[in-house]
């Protein structure tokens, strides 16, 4: 009974902490939540509630109903930035964490609007790291890198919501329901951030493309004891005519390194691809049937 009762403490003190902060949206024809993340009136939620439309409205549970345009979408993150147009009418912002932290199995507490339903909370579970998840954009092969799996309980209308660890800090911004006890939830990290920056900065995130898709891997024992690594991608795809296939990256390799920087997951490769790197000659060592490669890609602007 006791750790049930401090379970319960737990997850209420969280959900008095984040529930005020997160509104529900209604965007053109799409609805969902935004989190607020900033005293001067930013809200984030997904790109697939914005979709094309540029005005709206965030309902938040003390009553106050905020005008909101839309500043910037990123489909590739599924992340879009809304500015409020009176924020000194919004709550406080949430506390924002660090996914890169979570570990299988931590408590997790999403707060969003399912249904229609204003101020639901569910908990359960990391239940898994690293998952990725095709993009809502109808482009193929596009994926959202390194989404963040839960048991929580989600349903249409918590996307955009928030995904809090048992301080009450935001670690994910809830995006889809794909099954019955599974969730997931974009991360929220340092590359998160440098997105929500680029699109207040310029509405967009230009990006740099590389053609692959992976998956965290572990490095054989040998080559793990012999170069201190124990971890790096597994490429399930390489795209055929891209800047990864041109270097000769191929499905099966092992990513150790991109950009002379060690990767242990997807995340990893996307931190070295944004504007920055259009044009530019990217090394990329792999593991291949028991040999160190490398190759240089030039990666291309995404479309």
């Amino acid at each position: 009974m006791d750790e049930l009762d401090a379970y319960s403490r737990t997850v209420s003190a969280v959900a008095a902490e984040v529930t005020p902060r997160v509104a529900a949206v209604r965007i053109g024809r799409g609805s969902g939540s935004a989190v607020v993340v900033s005293a001067d009136g930013v809200l984030v939620t997904n790109a697939h509630v914005v979709a094309d439309a540029r005005h709206g409205r965030a309902d938040f549970l003390d009553g106050v109903q905020a005008p909101v345009r839309v500043v910037g979408v990123d489909p590739l993150s599924d992340l879009a930035v809304l500015r409020a147009e009176h924020p000194a009418d919004l709550p406080p912002p949430v506390r924002l964490g660090d996914a890169d932290r979570l570990v299988v199995g931590q408590l997790v507490v999403a707060v969003g609007n399912p249904l229609g339903l204003a101020g639901s909370v569910t908990a359960g579970v990391v239940s898994a790291l690293g998952r990725s998840l095709p993009t809502r954009s109808g482009r193929a092969g596009r994926v959202v890198e390194d989404v963040i799996q839960t048991d929580a309980a989600l349903n249409p209308g918590n996307s955009g919501g928030a995904l809090a660890d048992s301080a009450g800090r935001v670690v994910g911004i809830n995006t889809a329901v794909a099954g019955v006890g599974l969730g997931l939830a974009v991360p929220v990290n340092a590359t998160t951030r440098r997105i929500v920056e680029a699109l207040l900065r310029d509405g967009r995130v230009r990006r740099a493309y590389l053609g692959v898709v992976g998956t965290p891997a572990p490095v054989p024992a040998d080559v793990a004891e012999r170069h201190s690594r124990h971890s790096g991608v597994r490429l399930a795809e390489v795209v055929p005519g891209s800047p990864a296939a041109e270097a000769g990256l191929r499905a099966g390799d092992l990513v150790l390194d991109v950009g002379r920087h060690p990767v242990q997951n997807a995340q990893g490769i996307q931190k070295q691809l944004f504007g920055d790197a259009v044009g530019v000659p990217l090394p990329v060592t792999v593991l291949r049937n028991g040999a160190m490669v490398d190759v240089v890609a030039v990666p291309t602007e995404l479309s």
